[in-house]
């Protein structure tokens, strides 16, 4: 078997081997016979360390995964994306077990029955996982008897072992830990055997996530506690091999708790209580309900800014947020407050193409501030807002270049609306009165969650909108956008996210029925990546969550939806 080079992994160098092998022997082995000319023993200790999967033909499989005919391999680090994501998810496992242990009563007999509060995954805040405890609120004794659980798991070592039970088995060992939403959802998936892991006597699924080879690796972690749960808190890209500083915008928290207590309110917790709707024919009361909620959020904001004397509005959010459907509905809202928008969006600003900044890779960055033409930017808002009337650009993506746009003069009651990635960055909000302007930041911020201890994220759901547009509107296929979203949202976490504490109002563009929506559109599109792409891995897992979404048919869906931005059908500008 052997193995090609790639860039941000471990990989091993050309070794052949007669019997079958696993990725642990492997690794020992590469350990031995890699040239070492260029690397001390303690660095390739050091890198060795930091594997905790790999690839095998670009399908992600745990070390223990055997091998018995040739094959291209690559090892994953922690310090990578994808092995990240494994080190996130098995902190998890690591976190539920330590929660079983710490939590119950130490004055219980043999014979009595368990009384644990269930640990319950929300959602990511503060580069960390939230969770919360059903019917309790844990002090800081308690959240500090867990740690401690953690890491004598951690120093213990005891490995975490994949098994595959057949659909019933795995049915009575979820239901014997108290997990019955999950054993639903096997059977909708139609899982069979169900792929799972074992660690301390206590199962776990997670959706087709592999897990660390055994709990001695997961030494870096913290629990911090927040509102009314526990953050488990990890590394990320930006910091690998350590923790990143803990920080909350609280109008973010309070966007997340306000969701979840809707959410609790329609009974969506789960997806099996979506799957249920879909089975009572009760969809359309749901998105009709999803809707209204949005429409009143955004007459909210609409009211607040009439209410001001604003000029400028600023809106931003990363790829994928439904941001010009956001802008265009805002300014329907703001027409029925007496105001007359205008709209300047910040994309016809961005530099002549040969002009535009590259990045590490030689290739165009457009997420970066200085990829827009700044100084043409400042000057056309100081004339627009002294009363002037102002020729704007409008930039053409096919030639890469501006050319002469519609002109904007204001009026008493207009209000110049721009959109963009950067709508929130403090160089552009410095162009602006600050007695003048409104910022919102726009994303989907929250996703249901599939069962107690496995949610969708948000940049999987910004991921699958983004897909299903570009392929829609611009002819990318998925493997094409798949490709490019790592960069986008490295752009993000540096140009969009950091700033969105500057915002005045947060709108949460989330819809509990998308993913039933947008399943039907993005599932083909995933099966044509191709087994030899680098993000081949990334379509499977992706696929691995979208088998437990129910189906739902987009006919009910308003034409003046934000899914509609993305699936087609929109009556708006967008």
């Amino acid at each position: 078997m052997s193995a090609a080079k790639k860039r941000d992994q471990y990989i091993a160098n050309y070794l052949s081997y007669d019997e079958p092998v696993t990725g642990h022997q492997v690794l020992e082995d590469f350990n031995i016979k890699i040239n070492s000319d260029s690397n001390s023993q303690n660095d390739l200790d050091h890198e060795r360390q930091r594997v905790i999967a790999w690839q095998v033909n670009n399908y992600t499989r745990p070390l223990e995964w055997l091998i018995d005919e040739d094959a291209m391999v690559e090892f994953i680090q922690t310090t990578s994306p994808s092995g990240l994501r494994i080190y996130q998810r098995s902190l998890d496992f690591l976190f539920i077990i330590a929660c079983e242990i710490a939590l119950d009563d130490p004055k219980r007999l043999p014979w009595q029955e368990k009384k644990i509060p269930r640990a319950v995954l929300h959602h990511s805040i503060g580069e960390g996982h939230y969770w919360e405890f059903e019917g309790t609120v844990l002090n800081q004794e308690q959240v500090d008897k867990i740690r401690d659980e953690m890491r004598k798991l951690v120093e213990k070592d005891l490995p975490i072992t994949r098994e595959f039970l057949t659909i019933d088995k795995a049915k009575r060992v979820f239901l014997s830990q108290g997990e019955h939403e999950m054993t639903g959802l096997f059977f909708r998936a139609n899982l069979d055997p169900v792929e799972v892991y074992k660690c301390a006597g206590r199962y776990g699924y997670f959706c087709g996530s592999v897990m660390a080879p055994s709990t001695g690796m997961l030494k870096t972690f913290d629990l911090t506690i927040f509102e009314q749960g526990v953050v488990l808190r990890f590394p990320t890209v930006d910091t690998p091999e350590g923790l990143p500083e803990f920080k909350v915008d609280p109008s973010i928290g309070s966007v997340f708790f306000d969701y979840a207590h809707w959410l609790e309110v329609l009974n969506l917790n789960y997806l099996n209580n979506l799957h249920q709707r879909v089975t009572d024919g009760k969809v359309q009361e749901l998105v009709l309900i999803a809707e209204a909620f949005h429409s009143q959020r955004l007459s909210n904001i609409a009211e607040d800014i009439a209410s001001r004397p604003i000029k400028v509005v600023t809106i931003a959010g990363p790829s994928g947020s439904g941001k010009t459907t956001f802008s265009e509905r805002l300014k329907i809202q703001l027409m029925v407050c007496g105001k007359t928008p205008v709209t300047l969006p910040l994309d016809n600003y961005f530099k002549e193409r040969e002009e535009s900044p590259k990045d590490e890779n030689g290739e165009y960055d457009y997420e970066r501030l200085d990829a827009l033409d700044l100084d043409l930017l400042e000057d056309n808002l100081k004339r627009i807002l002294a009363g002037e009337g102002v020729i704007t650009p409008i930039y053409n993506f096919i030639k890469g270049g501006k050319e002469p746009g519609k002109i904007i003069k204001l009026g008493e009651s207009d209000v110049l609306i721009m959109e963009g990635i950067h709508g929130l960055n403090d160089h552009i909000l410095s162009m602006l009165p600050d007695e003048n302007r409104y910022g919102i930041f726009v994303s989907p911020l929250t996703g249901i969650c599939i069962d107690p201890h496995n949610r969708t994220s948000t940049s999987d759901n910004r991921l699958l909108r983004r897909i299903i547009r570009d392929y829609r509107t611009r002819g990318k296929s998925a493997q094409l956008t798949l490709e490019v979203y790592p960069k986008v949202i490295r752009g993000a976490k540096r140009y969009i996210f950091p700033y969105r504490n500057r915002a005045n109002a947060i709108f949460n563009s989330a819809l509990p029925y998308e993913l039933g929506v947008l399943k039907p559109y993005v599932e083909p599109l995933l099966h044509t990546v191709d087994e030899d792409s680098t993000v081949f891995s990334e379509a499977l897992r992706l696929l691995n969550i979208l088998r437990f979404v129910p189906s739902i048919n987009h006919d009910g869906i308003p034409n003046n939806s934000v899914i509609r931005e993305f699936i087609g059908g929109s009556c708006l500008d967008v």
